[in-house]
């Protein structure tokens, strides 16, 4: 059962009363295409719209999809488009220990517990829900005999969360019944996103997310572990994800094209369009133009402090996926 709005959005993001920390935190698994771009500067924008900071965060945590060299690609391309975060990026991959310390104040709570089940098994017995399969709770009372555990799960009996998004408007799932109790140390070894995100964004101090609406069906799991971690819940507003004539969420999967950097311009107006907002014709009518002269990158300033003046999240459409803009030399597979 999907996630449903149950009220009107509001206009801007409800969080806690501290000075604005946002993030855009890509997963380095190929180029920056279009549908990170969405994220990217609808995080920047808010963040800079409200005189807050800018934060980069290289979630790199599930290594077997890492591509080597992508995480210096994307922040290369992030800064020839005019995107300057503050601070050290943070890098998941160095920061196992403090994902162990979470999952051991977890456990020592009662709030975990081993799985022997693999997805074959889930499979066989689980119904359906937001995204897959629901665990039926087979471990839930102990391991059967003779079975070791492959992975550590967080108990949802009865976990119902509610928040209200900026863009997608009132949410609610039943997380027992929706997702099953959920994955935070894998078969692998390596720590579910679900836990390490939390994590990270309690050390950043994260007081504002914005993002891909792909990871809305994830936010109340991470509403829970943010409660039982005693951590600080931030403010949510999930953009519309880019997809394709196919209706397919832009990835590397379905064969994105990457961003050209020679035209800043041109991608930063097709995010602006994607995402509502109201564009001068002085803008459009130079977004074909490569950015080799000073003049050119004049113009990619002067439309960075444009569009953060005139950022309006109100404009921004309340769906889940809306076409991609200007994708029309995209690679396909035929």
């Amino acid at each position: 059962m999907a996630a449903a709005s149950i009220h009107p959005r509001n206009v801007q993001i409800p969080a806690p009363a501290a000075p604005y920390r946002g993030r855009f935190a890509p997963s380095p698994t190929g180029p920056l295409h279009f549908g990170s771009l969405v994220a990217a500067a609808g995080s920047y924008l808010d963040a800079r719209a409200h005189g807050g900071h800018w934060l980069l965060r290289i979630e790199d945590i599930d290594t077997p999809r890492v591509m080597p060299g992508a995480a210096d690609d994307i922040r290369r391309t992030l800064e020839m488009l005019g995107l300057c975060w503050d601070g050290a990026v943070m890098i998941q991959s160095t920061r196992t220990q403090a994902y162990q310390a979470a999952l051991e104040q977890l456990r020592a709570h009662g709030l975990t517990y081993p799985c022997a089940c693999t997805r074959r098994e889930i499979a066989d017995s689980a119904a359906h829900g937001v995204e897959g399969f629901v665990y039926p709770g087979t471990c839930r009372n102990g391991l059967p005999a003779d079975r070791d555990a492959r992975a550590i799960r967080v108990m949802t009996a009865g976990a119902l969360v509610r928040f209200d998004d900026a863009i997608q408007g009132g949410i609610t799932q039943d997380i027992e019944r929706d997702i099953g109790d959920f994955v935070v140390l894998r078969a692998d070894g390596l720590f579910a996103y679900q836990l390490a995100v939390v994590v990270d964004d309690a050390a950043q101090g994260i007081t504002h997310v914005v993002r891909g609406a792909d990871l809305l069906d994830s936010t109340p799991r991470q509403i829970l572990l943010q409660q039982r971690l005693g951590y600080q819940t931030p403010g949510y507003g999930h953009l519309p994800v880019a997809v394709n004539e196919r209706g397919e969420k832009l990835s590397k999967q379905t064969l994105a094209r990457a961003i050209d950097i020679r035209r800043p311009v041109r991608e930063i107006v097709n995010v602006l369009r994607f995402l509502g907002q109201e564009i001068p014709a002085d803008f459009s009518d130079c977004a074909g133009e490569a950015a080799e002269s000073d003049a050119d990158k004049d113009t990619l300033r002067h439309l960075w402090r444009w569009a953060i003046a005139h950022w309006d999240l109100r404009r921004i459409p309340a769906r889940r996926a809306v076409p991609a803009i200007g994708q029309d030399h995209q690679v396909t597979t035929g």
